[in-house]
């Protein structure tokens, strides 16, 4: 069995990782029991970069390509105490690979609402999330910050600490954007470029290169969203009282037939109500606005009266009293617009 295993040690000369199955970042080569066979082959795929552990200090870093492992590819080693001074004997070391293409779809977002500072509002509680895709720089410094010794070092061991840093740093890229909520969520790849110079220093202390981040959605928790949409409604239509009323008419016209044609009892009419007082108001004002002349053409319409015909007088105030059957018009407003409509006649 000593003399098998002996035999074993000597044809460990080929040293690979194929890297079976997504995730692996950090992969060690099974060296137990084993020694490297000097003038070995080490194979470095592309994507990929190896490091030789020797008695724990980083020996030598290879990028992809094929070496063969002897005292001139090995500068380091040569210096090293387990080497024999002939070059003859197998060497002890830990081989360690690592994956350097991309790792891409890395979700981050905000589980919670976070509170900036805005220039429109003051402060705002604002949402966001996107991706991001990152890759292995700089493999010894990863090794000794992160993966260490271990078999293997897979992406999930990572993305929590990297989202962290994500969110972390969220506040600081607003602030350094500029740029007010408003403009923020209609400038999205300028928040993700802010963002991402904000992160490129801290993963580079990982051996970490942040290779793209997206930000795909901004947006308010959804009773700042109610108060941001009233007030953009009222700036629609400024100080004009008489807009804002239609304004407020049309948002509860839609709430006003959902909740009728869904069944929504007490509440729906009650809803309903509103849209419809809203509503009659507005038509009142209108009709009022129409009814009522000017000063100025009244007095000539007095200099030079008009005929009015009965039939439309008649037709008028048979309008005027569906309105007021409906409960747009008030008593009061009918009987003096009939008055009014009655003199026509004197």
């Amino acid at each position: 069995m000593a003399l098998m295993d002996f035999i074993k040690k000597q044809f460990i000369d080929i040293i690979q990782w194929t890297e079976e199955g997504d995730g692996t970042l950090a992969w060690r080569y099974p060296m137990a029991g084993m020694e490297i066979q000097n003038g070995g082959t080490l194979v470095v795929r592309e994507s990929q970069m190896a490091i030789f552990v020797n008695e724990g200090q980083v020996a030598d870093v290879f990028g992809p390509g094929t070496y063969k492992l002897t005292t001139q590819t090995l500068p380091v080693l040569t210096y090293l105490k387990n080497w024999d001074k002939l070059f003859e004997s197998p060497f002890k070391s830990d081989v360690y690979f690592f994956s350097t293409r991309q790792q891409i779809d890395q979700k981050w977002g905000t589980p919670q609402p976070i509170t900036i500072r805005d220039k429109d509002f003051g402060a705002v509680r604002l949402r966001a999330f996107g991706n991001y895709a990152f890759r292995i720089a700089d493999p010894k410094l990863f090794h000794t910050e992160i993966s260490g010794t271990r078999e293997s070092y897979p992406v999930a061991d990572l993305e929590g600490q990297l989202r962290g840093m994500v969110l972390q740093n969220i506040s600081n890229a607003i602030a350094g954007s500029g740029l007010p909520f408003l403009d923020l969520a209609a400038n999205q790849v300028m928040f993700a470029d802010a963002l991402t110079k904000e992160l490129a220093p801290i993963f580079a202390k990982l051996g970490i290169l942040i290779e793209s981040l997206t930000v795909q959605n901004v947006s308010l928790p959804e009773e700042l969203q109610k108060i941001l949409d009233q007030k953009i409604g009222m700036g629609m239509v400024g100080n004009d009282m008489a807009k804002f009323m239609q304004y407020q008419t049309a948002q509860a016209i839609p709430k006003f037939a959902e909740a009728s044609g869904g069944g929504g009892g007490i509440a729906g009419d009650a809803m309903g109500l509103g849209a419809g007082v809203a509503l009659g108001q507005v038509l009142a004002q209108n009709l009022q606005q129409g009814l009522q002349a000017p000063a100025a053409p009244a007095a000539q319409a007095a200099a030079a009266p008009v005929g009015v015909k009965p039939e439309e007088v008649m037709a008028t105030l048979e309008k005027l009293g569906d309105l007021k059957s409906k409960g747009i018009l008030t008593q009061e407003e009918f009987d003096t617009k009939k008055a009014e409509l009655l003199k026509k006649l004197v």
